[in-house]
């Protein structure tokens, strides 16, 4: 059984101010190209299929494109899709079952009634069934009304009953699981992210592995980096393009996933993808980042950091005159780490009846008076454990 593995397609995202529709349609122009070449038995998409949880007109036609030239392979290839934390799935629903007929299997919501279940799809290869289980994103809130009793409260609990529900056979059936949650390792903690990511403060949204480490594979989305979670079978795929300049310094790929007999490992293959433009960080002086540009990068999305001591003549300007596609342009230099240090002394050493001085003023447009810095005086003194 060979399948593809996406997710975090993002589509209608921009990148800055600039709109990727073009970037993103010559990229899954690219994925129906390896789709006719390679042939896989099915397609996984492991959600954030949009960017926005109500997409524009335009993103939706991309999509939209995207399934229906994929539904034109021939012999049919399944096309089974999750939504994830950045997808309506009410909006994402829409049409499933229609689509369903044409092979396309679309699960926008989790199980939210005690008689629902994990939606699960069954595919044949020679050597047997392969079960799909699809576990769109997920918040403990979600399946409350699924339980009667012991009610799970974190999104680790939610993830591991949701799934003891299933009657799923570990010993003789091969199972893949497919899931948009952000998952960490039993003893390396957590995967590593990148700005473009968001993240519950205190990680409460962290699911451990031990949920579905029974699983032949675990198809994940979430992360926009490719990588395992403590072992190869449980598998962020990562995006199909950078989408922040903390991905810079990634490779994006393909990732083919081909399930042999029950026992053995998955083999796990990555193909090199070509977008339209690449996205970069360059940092010098102004003179060293004009004269070392490259003819292949000028079309790039650019991140520039000028390093020039003594202000240049409209670096702006000069820069776009090379670079068309210049995401920021920052500043570091002695003077300016000078003044952020200045400022971090300055707010190490700030006491908090300071600090609450100058946001009184500022909220209230004056000083506090004798009376009030009394009163706060008191409070501070009383929390501190001051007589």
């Amino acid at each position: 059984m060979k399948f593809f593995h996406l997710s975090d397609l993002h589509i209608g995202k921009q990148l800055h101010r600039y709109n990727l529709k073009e970037d993103q349609q010559v990229i899954l122009k690219e994925v129906i190209a390896y789709a006719k070449e390679l042939r896989p038995d099915a397609i996984v998409i492991a959600g954030d299929i949009y960017d926005k949880s109500v997409p524009s007109a335009e993103a939706v036609t991309i999509f939209d494109e995207f399934l229906t030239e994929l539904s034109e392979i021939t012999p049919v290839i399944p096309i089974l899709i999750i939504s994830g934390n950045h997808d309506s799935p009410d909006r994402l629903n829409y049409a499933s079952e229609i689509l369903r007929r044409h092979h396309i299997y679309l699960v926008g919501n989790v199980p939210e009634q005690p008689e629902e279940h994990i939606e699960k799809v069954t595919l044949q290869d020679t050597y047997g069934e392969v079960d799909f289980y699809l576990l769109p994103f997920m918040k403990p809130g979600y399946v409350r009304n699924v339980f009667v009793n012991n009610v799970p409260e974190t999104y680790a609990d939610a993830v591991r009953e949701i799934i003891k529900r299933e009657k799923i056979d570990y010993n003789n059936k091969r199972n893949v699981l497919v899931s948009h949650q952000f998952y960490v390792g039993e003893k390396e903690g957590s995967p590593e992210t990148c700005d473009s990511e968001v993240f519950s403060v205190g990680g409460i949204d962290n699911v451990d592995i031990g949920a579905v480490k029974e699983f032949d594979y675990v198809a994940l989305g979430h992360l926009h980096g490719a990588q395992y979670v403590s072992r190869p079978k449980i598998r962020y795929c990562g995006t199909l393009l950078k989408y922040s300049v903390s991905e810079s310094t990634q490779t994006k790929s393909l990732t083919v996933v081909t399930l042999k007999e029950k026992g053995e490992k998955p083999e796990i293959a990555c193909y090199p993808l070509h977008p339209l433009r690449d996205v970069r960080k360059k940092k010098g002086t102004l003179e060293e980042i004009i004269k070392e540009a490259g003819e292949e990068e000028k079309e790039d999305y650019i991140s520039i950091t000028l390093t020039d001591e003594i202000d240049p003549y409209k670096p702006k300007e000069q820069l776009e005159r090379v670079f068309s596609h210049i995401l920021e342009i920052r500043v570091d230099n002695q003077r300016t780490r000078t003044k952020l240090k200045e400022m971090d002394e300055e707010l190490v050493m700030k006491d908090p009846f300071t600090s609450f001085g100058e946001f009184y003023k500022e909220m209230q447009g004056r000083e506090m008076n004798t009376q009030e810095e009394t009163i706060m005086k008191e409070i501070f003194d009383n929390v501190k454990g001051v007589e």
